[in-house]
């Protein structure tokens, strides 16, 4: 198959370009109008397919509920905005409950699905700080033990990619150095640590901050906390949630100049709610959750927050009119970094042969005309 547009954005920048694809595969780019073309976007912008490694669920679907169809309307649906990898993220609970949601996600993988690319399990606690839980239900919060985790990814039958942990509770950085050297992404977050344990953390494996801001120690000159080491130790990535309320867009806008173009993550960190009425009754790690009009979850009779119902390119679209965060940095920030992050960079987070043909076709609003997953088009092939 041929696409085309006026704007095509590869090497860093937009380009009038054609794309031929098949098997799901980018094979070839040419110019524009150089081949007969199946499909020309004309002034329309062609960029990767975006990547979300923390989301809880959509459309009524909850990882933690173990649905079979729940996640596989979840990634067929998903790509209305845009995205087409993905990792199913699990809310701390316990053991009778992550065991379910691991081998539900292991199966679907196995059996097959459409849309999204699962690329993982994004498994964040039970190893969690009770302080800065957030959240998270109290009750299931557990100490970090190797043994417990090989429990859980022998459940998600070596999905686990991507994991949650306080830093400071696992003892002699036991947990982290294991998981570091089997091929799953530490991520620090919910946690008490500070600036000095954060940067032993990192020593011992850690490659990633959980939704910066938010659910860790603050930022003080006198003591960095893990915003701080975020902002300090530039190579290494670093989650947000840019939907301008779990952090201000001045707030991001410091995140990303502080960060840069290489080393930051968008997230929805969106639960089930997404694509849902706001006026419905959910729930999070057992626990009720309100969504408030500006589309915020909370726990239910607090001003706890527990989650997002972003949509990643409204995400991108914030960043950019009212972060002012520059469009090259704010795209990497849902393409190739998570790629990077994940080391799935060789195939995902860029239009480039051999890639794969992971597309979106946005107009100058941001809103999406058309994704295409590995090649197959999903909103107006339906």
């Amino acid at each position: 198959m041929f696409i085309q547009s006026r704007r095509v954005w590869f090497a860093n920048q937009f380009v009038s370009a054609q794309i031929e694809f098949e098997n799901g595969k980018i094979t070839r780019i040419y110019d524009y109008n150089e081949k007969k073309c199946d499909k020309d976007y004309g002034d329309l912008r062609i960029v990767p397919g975006f990547i979300d490694v923390h989301t809880h669920g959509a459309y009524g679907f909850d990882t933690n509920y173990a649905e079979e169809e729940g996640l596989r309307y979840w990634m067929r649906h998903i790509p209305e905005e845009g995205v087409t990898a993905i990792l199913p993220t699990t809310v701390t609970q316990l053991p009778e409950v992550l065991a379910p949601a691991l081998k539900n996600v292991a199966k679907v993988v196995k059996e097959g699905y459409e849309g999204a690319e699962i690329l993982g399990v994004h498994f964040e606690g039970p190893y969690l700080d009770m302080k800065y839980k957030g959240a998270q239900p109290p009750e299931a919060i557990a100490k970090p033990t190797i043994e417990e985790f090989k429990y859980y990814q022998e459940c998600a039958n070596g999905l686990i990619k991507y994991i949650t942990i306080a830093p400071e509770h696992d003892e002699d950085f036991a947990l982290i150095r294991y998981m570091s050297q089997n091929g799953v992404v530490v991520s620090m977050g919910h946690s008490s640590a500070t600036y000095e344990q954060a940067l032993l953390g990192i020593a011992n494996g850690a490659t990633s901050m959980t939704h910066v801001y938010n659910g860790m120690t603050p930022y003080h000159h006198r003591d960095l906390g893990l915003v701080g080491t975020a902002f300090r130790v530039r190579d290494i990535y670093g989650e947000v949630i840019c939907d301008g309320c779990h952090s201000t867009f001045a707030a991001l806008n410091n995140f990303f100049t502080t960060k840069g173009r290489d080393y930051s993550i968008m997230i929805s960190d969106s639960l089930r709610p997404k694509g849902c009425s706001p006026d419905g009754e959910y729930t999070l790690g057992g626990h009720p959750i309100v969504i408030g009009e500006d589309g915020l979850a909370r726990i239910k009779g607090t001003d706890t927050i527990a989650g997002s119902t972003l949509r990643i390119n409204k995400g991108l679209k914030n960043l950019v009119e009212y972060a002012l965060v520059p469009f090259d940095v704010a795209l990497n920030s849902c393409t190739i970094n998570p790629a990077r992050c994940l080391r799935v960079d060789d195939r995902k987070g860029r239009i480039k042969v051999g890639y794969d043909a992971d597309m979106v076709v946005l107009d100058n609003d941001y809103n999406v005309i058309e994704t295409y997953c590995r090649g197959k088009e999903m909103l107006n092939n339906k």
